[in-house]
């Protein structure tokens, strides 16, 4: 070990070895005792379940109907797991005993076992089973014969027939423009053009307001339809509140006239920093439909971030609360709003009417901001339609500089969330779609436009998603698309919160933000009666996805079974070059340039040099960075093996390592430097966050590693984001640089997993 890490540079102690050995013996340790063997179905006998705390009598029934699935269907084939899943488990029953199944069943079929099979007659019902029955054959030709078995095939048809692919989508929801477009793409191959448009020019010469389709009535929404469904923590016992969209199209309104009063130039930009509750859905939306620009900002940020993106998005008003209430504790904002300078403020009261503090000079409260526009409930606004271009939200998302790139959507990227959702997670009219997030993250405005667009119901539980409350929430809102993050799944398996409490009205999840765990998204499926969990990830930049799931494809857990539709990814080998398609192999992930509602701009650096340059091509396209490693398996799917820049994702959040090196260099005058490194766990799941520190006194043999862990945590929460723990410390004499004095962290990523750094937690 001592000689391996002199190799790469390290100036290593005696104790740094001894420390680094006992914690790699922790971790064999630990990682042995957390290995379960498992036998093969037609092994298993009644004492077998009844050792996991089921009663016998139970036991003898779940014994007897496995062996009627293993007479009918033999003991390890995907189909054996179906029956079981759909004939003998349930969420009362002990998970050991699903894993006992689930494993045992795939003891020996090797990678990416199937954990959910589409059914023929229900993937027909599917939006993109109905749209293949309904056009297959006029698209596919001979190649169709049903949505299952002919997904590939249109997937391959949506990328090579791009302008058909997206005219088909943007009609089947139902999407209408003021002016339409002249064309859906153009795409000039000259020099010039490849360098200033690599990515083509979408919906030329179109005009459309994206919030006035999220609300506007027709086959998908009528004015009784239920638009939002919500709960604030605290009332779990009280009824669901209810919106309609005739009660959003007013509430909406309502505040597109109050903002015009405020007399900014249309295309403003006007920030938002609150929960995501109700009334900040409404004024996302009536921003965009009064033709101004969302500047998304997280209500979880620190004052200096918060500056941060007021200054570089130029938002001339921010809306924000007074307080966050999270059970018994209260959180401030508004407070932290004027620490950050900003501009004219609209404060909500968090309880009842009145605000819990007095105002800066200039700001306004919400009663007095509608006050001055009373007259004109229920008259409708006219939307403000402007060019597909214009940008329509201010979203930030950190690179390697410290400094977040502030990612303008255009007018166009609302519309690749909502068709997203209309093809990956099968988003209806009549579905309920919850997905605990924030509009400062690109989840939340995808959330409200997955919804609205297809005319499923947007539900919003204004309070901690780890709670019992949340998930009696699901249950009451007839919850039908789940989205999370696995964070979330890991603390509701922990704690086992969602115990007695009925999901089956949902028909999948999704998951995105982090790498997930196949245990924990295997407890997840049990939760809903085995209902399929969607992997989907993409990029702020994107405003949707690049590789998801689908359901008219079998889908393994923690992995991704197609990319998304009208999507071309490619993994590089290790000459940069990409691998053959449909070949196995591991690599840094790269993208064709031609995607629907991609950015184009940046507003703090130059697109070009930060997603293209030095990028290879392919078919005389230059291909887009975007920064993963990944994996398509012999089977395949794809797997995500995390950053390969020295970016990290710490709960669903994407941060880099200089911002939390900055935070963390400050702490202790002991500090010489730090370095942040993200650590994914032994089995897969969301990335853990190591520091590792250079003392200044290197003699210093015994540093207080426990009371610098909280410390850290102190200050990163305190100045970065009160949602990021630091999972360990470690003290080394010196850090791997290369030749031109640049910290080399993905040698100590790669370190650290080896050794087992990441077992902690």
């Amino acid at each position: 070990m001592d000689g391996l890490l002199a190799m790469l540079g390290y100036k290593v102690k005696s104790s740094d070895i001894g420390s680094l050995k006992k914690k790699k013996t922790k971790f064999i340790r630990n990682h042995t005792k957390s290995t379960m063997v498992y036998k093969s179905l037609d092994s298993i006998c009644i004492s077998d379940i009844v050792d996991l705390g089921i009663q016998p009598e139970t036991a003898n029934q779940l014994h007897q109907k496995l062996t009627e699935i293993i007479q009918s269907y033999g003991p390890a084939t995907p189909q054996t797991w179906k029956q079981i899943y759909t004939q003998i488990l349930n969420p009362d029953l002990p998970f050991p005993f699903h894993q006992m199944m689930y494993y045992g069943c795939y003891l020996d079929f090797g990678p990416d076992p199937p954990a959910w099979l589409p059914d023929a007659e229900d993937a027909k019902l599917t939006n993109i089973g109905s749209l293949l029955e309904r056009q297959g054959k006029i698209l596919l030709g001979p190649r169709y014969k049903d949505p299952i078995s002919s997904y590939s095939a249109f997937q391959e048809f949506s990328t090579s027939h791009l302008e058909v692919f997206w005219r088909t989508i943007l009609d089947e929801m139902s999407v209408s423009f003021s002016v339409p477009p002249n064309r859906i793409l153009v795409d000039d191959p000259s020099e010039d053009s490849q360098f200033v448009h690599p990515g083509g020019q979408w919906l030329p010469g179109a005009y459309v307001n994206p919030a006035r389709n999220c609300l506007d009535l027709n086959s998908k929404k009528k004015l009784s339809d239920i638009a939002v469904i919500w709960r604030d923590e605290g009332g779990d016992e009280m009824p669901v509140n209810k919106m309609t969209f005739e009660n959003l199209r007013s509430e909406v309104w309502l505040v597109a006239y109050a903002l015009e009063k405020l007399g900014f130039e249309k295309g403003s930009a006007i920030a938002i920093d609150m929960p995501m509750d109700v009334k900040s859905v409404v004024i996302y939306l009536a921003i965009v439909l009064a033709g101004y620009v969302v500047v998304s900002i997280a209500d979880s940020f620190a004052p200096s971030e918060i500056s941060t993106r007021l200054v570089l998005s130029k938002a001339k008003a921010i809306f924000t609360q007074d307080l966050i209430i999270r059970g018994d504790r209260s959180l401030p904002l508004y407070s932290r709003v004027v620490d950050a300078e900003s501009p004219l403020a609209i404060v909500i009261p968090s309880r009842g009417s009145s605000l819990s503090m007095k105002l800066r000079d200039g700001d306004i409260s919400w009663q007095d901001f509608l006050e001055q526009v009373s007259n004109y409930k229920n008259v409708e606004f006219v939307a403000v339609e402007r060019s597909v271009e214009d940008f329509s939200n201010i979203l930030f998302s950190s690179g390697t500089t410290g400094e977040p790139k502030a990612i303008p959507w255009t007018l166009a990227t609302p519309f690749k969330a909502g068709a997203d959702g209309w093809c990956h997670m099968d988003i209806q009219k009549g579905d309920v779609v919850a997905w605990p997030t924030n509009l400062g993250w690109m989840m939340g405005p995808w959330l409200v436009y997955a919804s609205l667009l297809n005319g499923a119901s947007l539900a919003l539980y204004n309070g901690s998603p780890l709670t019992v409350g949340f998930a009696k929430f699901v249950q009451d809102a007839k919850v039908t698309m789940l989205g999370v993050i696995p964070s979330i799944v890991r603390a509701w398996k922990t704690n086992n919160c969602t115990a007695g409490f009925d999901w089956s009205t949902i028909r999948c999840f999704g998951s995105t933000g982090e790498a997930s765990n196949v245990d924990e998204h295997l407890w997840l499926m049990g939760r809903a009666q085995y209902k399929p969990i969607i992997e989907y990830c993409g990029g702020t930049e994107i405003g949707g996805g690049f590789i998801t799931g689908s359901l008219v494809q079998p889908q393994s857990l923690s992995a991704f079974s197609t990319p998304s539709l009208g999507c071309n990814l490619f993994i590089l080998g290790t000459d940069g070059v990409p691998i053959p398609p449909n070949v196995p192999g591991v690599g840094e992930l790269a993208l064709n340039p031609l995607m629907f509602g991609a950015s184009n701009t940046l507003l703090n650096a130059n697109h070009y040099d930060v997603y293209f340059k030095g990028m290879p091509s392919w078919n005389e396209k230059i291909l887009r960075r975007h920064g993963d490693v990944f994996e398509r398996t012999i089977r395949g799917y794809y797997r995500a093996h995390g950053r390969a820049d020295d970016t990290m994702n710490l709960g669903g959040i994407k941060v880099s390592s200089v911002e939390i090196e900055r935070v963390c260099n400050s702490v202790d005058d002991k500090i010489l430097e730090t370095a942040a490194i993200g650590v994914t766990p032994d089995g897969g799941g969301p990335e853990r966050l190591v520091i590792v520190v250079i003392f200044k006194d290197a003699i210093d043999s015994k540093p207080d590693l426990i009371g610098m862990k909280r410390s850290l945590n102190r200050a990163l929460q305190k100045n970065l984001n009160p949602l990021f723990k630091v999972s360990d410390v470690v003290a080394l004499a010196s850090l791997p640089r290369t030749a031109t004095n640049k910290v080399m962290r993905r040698v100590l990523r790669q370190q650290l997993t080896q050794i087992g750094q990441n077992c902690k937690l």
